[in-house]
């Protein structure tokens, strides 16, 4: 059963300036093991941080570092939580996450679906 979608769009270019002007954006944002990626491809997993809160709802005290965003063996983008949002996902019995991620023309966009086995 889907308990929750959310989408989010990032403007890359904006994206870039906002890292570019404030360093600090990144460690805040990304576990170190996400960074090493383009400008664009960060952007795309800072939107599929962004709909998964969307897909969830209000979460109190999470933090960005509470998920990330990784790639399977076959490069499929997958989403692991920790912290708050790990909470939440239990609290709200969803068992499954499923994340497509694109970016191109200057705008990277992210789709969630979370999704309860009944």
């Amino acid at each position: 059963m889907i308990v929750g979608i959310g989408v989010d769009v990032v403007d890359i270019a904006r994206f870039d300036r906002a890292v570019r002007r404030t360093p600090a954006l990144l460690p805040r944002l990304f576990h170190e093991h996400e960074r090493n990626r383009s400008n664009s491809s960060l952007a795309a997993r800072f939107a599929a941080k962004e709909a998964l809160i969307k897909a969830l709802g209000e979460i109190p005290g999470f933090r960005w570092l509470d998920m990330s965003v990784d790639s399977d063996e076959h490069g499929n983008p997958g989403i692991t939580a920790s912290g708050r949002v790990a909470e939440a996902l239990a609290t709200r019995h969803i068992t499954h996450l499923h994340l497509s991620l694109t970016h191109d023309a200057g705008i990277a966009c992210a789709f969630v679906v979370a999704e309860r086995v009944t």
